[in-house]
């Protein structure tokens, strides 16, 4: 996933957990697409070594990643990932403001408003990046 994102110069945000110089954790964000707005991001991916998950760095990670997002100029950003993880960093529901995503995700698709206003009042679909239908090809 990383290759193709980093390969379509879609990496707007990327970084790292390393401990000993080997690294053990990595979070990801590129650029996502809704009709009358702009400054959108996806988190994606967010992966911890299996030896060191439920350690707190994927939260580290989430946290400095979503800080490294809003200096960028993140107006909101969606994820879809597990929906008893993610409102811990500000996530909500994206069908709450009328968001929905081209995977047809319903409680695992979740946005957070970085900038209040951002989102259009209509909601509308959510289009992440053609990196992640390359990922998805057998």
């Amino acid at each position: 996933m990383i290759e193709f994102l980093r390969a379509g110069g879609r990496l707007s945000v990327a970084l790292v957990a390393e401990d000993g110089g080997q690294i053990i954790g990595h979070v990801a964000f590129s650029p996502v697409s809704l009709a009358g707005a702009a400054g959108g991001l996806g988190l994606a991916p967010l992966a911890v070594t299996p030896d060191r998950q439920r350690t707190g760095i994927g939260g580290q990670l989430a946290r400095a990643g979503l800080a490294a997002a809003a200096a960028a100029g993140a107006q909101f950003v969606v994820v879809l990932g597990h929906p008893g993880y993610y409102p811990r960093f500000g996530f909500r529901r994206a069908a709450e403001v009328g968001l929905g995503n081209e995977y047809g995700a319903d409680e695992a698709f979740m946005v957070l408003e970085m900038r209040p206003g951002s989102l259009p009042a209509g909601g509308g679909l959510v289009k992440y990046g053609p990196e992640f239908g390359e990922w998805e090809r057998p």
